[in-house]
C-alpha cells in the first residue's frame, strides 16, 4: 500500500489536534490532512446537525478550526472608573457590637496592607501574594472572635463614587458562616445588585475574609486583616473596576 493511501486511511482516527499536527510534518502530509473530508469527519463527531446542511460556504476545515476549543479571553477595554473615584464603607459586627468601622479609599484598598512577618500560615501569605486583584486592608485595633462565635459576626460594604456622589452596595449584613483553618481566614459573601442596563448578568458574589493569625490557641481567631474580593468571575484590577462599574448605583 503506498504511503499517501496509508495515511488516507489513518488521518480519518485521529482527533483534531493530531492531525493539526501531521499538517506540520511536510508538505505532502499536509495537503492531505487539509481534505475537508477529515475534518467534517470531526465536525460530525462534535456537530452532527450541522454537517446536514448543504452547499457550505465555511470549509469544515475553518469550521473546525473555529469552533474547537473556547476563544481566548478578549482585551478589556480601559475602564470607565479607577480605584482613586471610589471609596469603601466596611462595618463590622459582632451581633450588636461594633468592632470595626471604617472608609478606605479604593487606592488603599487596592495596593493593599504588608503581610505581618510573623505568626500567618504559609498558605494564607501565598494566597494574598498571589498575582490575582485581591483588595487587603488592616484591621487596627486587631479584635478576637471566640471560635464558634463566628456565625454571630456579619459585615456590610457600601462603595461611593466620588466622580458623581453615587453610592452601591456590595455586602449587606452577611454571616462569617465558613472557617477555612487551612488558611486561617473566615468567609462572607453576598450576591452583587447589578444595574438593570444588564439584565443578563446576575449571580456574580463578592467574597469578604477575615484573616487571622495562625495561634495554637483554637479557642479565639485573632483578626488581624479584611479582604474583598470578586473571584468568581473578576481577577485582575481592570476587570474588578468594570465589575463595580456595572453595580446598581444610587
Amino acid at each position: 500500500m503506498a504511503s499517501e493511501e496509508v495515511l488516507k486511511a489513518v488521518f480519518p482516527f485521529l482527533e483534531g489536534v493530531d492531525l493539526a499536527s501531521c499538517m506540520a510534518v511536510c508538505k505532502q502530509w499536509k495537503d492531505i490532512a487539509r481534505d475537508d473530508f477529515f475534518w467534517k469527519c470531526l465536525c460530525a463527531k462534535r456537530w452532527p446537525s450541522i454537517c446536514k446542511q448543504p452547499n457550505r460556504t465555511l470549509t469544515y476545515y475553518k469550521l473546525y478550526k473555529t469552533f474547537y476549543k473556547r476563544q481566548h479571553r478578549r482585551i478589556l477595554l480601559p475602564p470607565r472608573i479607577s480605584f482613586d473615584d471610589l471609596e469603601f464603607f466596611i462595618d463590622i459586627w459582632a451581633e450588636n457590637v461594633l468592632l470595626f468601622s471604617e472608609v478606605v479609599p479604593g487606592s488603599v484598598l487596592q495596593v493593599g496592607f504588608k503581610i505581618p512577618g510573623s505568626g500567618v500560615c504559609d498558605v494564607l501569605k501565598f494566597q494574598l501574594e498571589g498575582s490575582e486583584c485581591k483588595m487587603t486592608f488592616p484591621v487596627e485595633p486587631r479584635f478576637t472572635i471566640p471560635s464558634g462565635q463566628n456565625q454571630n459576626v456579619t459585615v456590610s460594604v457600601m462603595v461611593g463614587r466620588k466622580d458623581s456622589n453615587k453610592v452601591a452596595r456590595i455586602i449587606n449584613k452577611s454571616v462569617f458562616d465558613y472557617i477555612d483553618r487551612s488558611s486561617y481566614r473566615a468567609l462572607a459573601f453576598d450576591y452583587l445588585d447589578i444595574s438593570p442596563s444588564y439584565p443578563f448578568v446576575s449571580g456574580i458574589r463578592a467574597w469578604i475574609s477575615l484573616l487571622f493569625m495562625e495561634d495554637r490557641n483554637e479557642d479565639v481567631m485573632d483578626v488581624f486583616g479584611f479582604q474583598m474580593d470578586f473571584c468568581d468571575v473578576a481577577n485582575s484590577k481592570e476587570e474588578v473596576l468594570w465589575l463595580l462599574d456595572m453595580l446598581d448605583w444610587k
